[in-house]
């Protein structure tokens, strides 16, 4: 994909031509100072994706012609769900939500655990990171950043996917690599926060049939378990 790409949220089924945004049409009129007959890429986060060319290059309100419509499906098909617990440092956590969106992840659920030490999510600022991180990629599918959740109402979702939950206690674990069905196209994995889940936490996924698994001989910082854990889940 060769073409400035630009997300926007809303696309009607029968639109011919559409207006961008303040912050779209300010980028391709001023910063790429493009013309009228150029073409541009827009994408929903959805997996649409709109060959464009630009009618208007007016800096407040560009218009374009839509010329070409074509919809992806995720990769293989794949929805992998990473639900991590919100972190003290909200940089680490804004780290993670960029490269979850550059490997392929569908969901992400910021769980909130007995250890978990900052509850507030500015979510309107970390979806801003996810589209960023979309466009960067030159990817038509974003992440769906679910609201905060309380570990127990997490466990307590309808699930219809495997289930792991990653932890540092000594218990018997299996690697993640190894436990993880590429056959099967739907996946949950859970990370805790700084500390760790309580010994209490861990029995209750593992009462809900959560499979406990490790990622591997260090120990990890929660965000890097948590790319660790997208990584696996993704390939293959």
């Amino acid at each position: 994909m060769s073409l400035p790409i630009f997300y926007i949220d809303k696309v009607p089924d029968d639109a011919g031509i559409l207006e961008l945004n303040e912050e779209n049409s300010r980028h391709v009129a001023q910063v790429l100072r493009m013309q009228a007959g150029e073409r541009i890429a827009l994408t929903n986060g959805r997996g649409l994706l709109l060959n464009c060319e630009l009618t208007d290059n007016h800096k407040k309100k560009c218009r374009v012609n839509i010329r070409e419509r074509t919809f992806t499906k995720r990769q293989s098909n794949k929805l992998v769900r990473i639900a991590i617990s919100l972190l003290n440092h909200a940089g680490r956590f804004e780290w993670f939500l960029e490269k979850a969106t550059e490997l392929g992840v569908s969901e992400i659920w910021p769980l909130i655990c007995k250890r978990t030490g900052k509850t507030h999510l500015r979510k309107e600022r970390m979806e801003q990171i996810l589209v960023s991180a979309l466009l960067q990629s030159q990817q038509v599918w974003l992440p769906e950043l679910k609201n905060p959740m309380e570990f127990e109402k997490a466990l307590a979702q309808s699930f219809q996917y495997q289930k792991f939950i990653a932890h540092c206690l000594e218990d018997s674990k299996v690697f993640l690599g190894e436990a993880f069905d590429r056959s099967v196209n739907s996946t949950i994995i859970l990370i805790g926060p700084e500390g760790d889940f309580t010994k209490e936490e861990i029995e209750l996924a593992v009462a809900h049939d959560f499979i406990p698994v490790s990622l591997g001989q260090n120990r990890l910082r929660s965000e890097t378990a948590a790319l660790v854990s997208a990584v696996l889940l993704t390939s293959g």
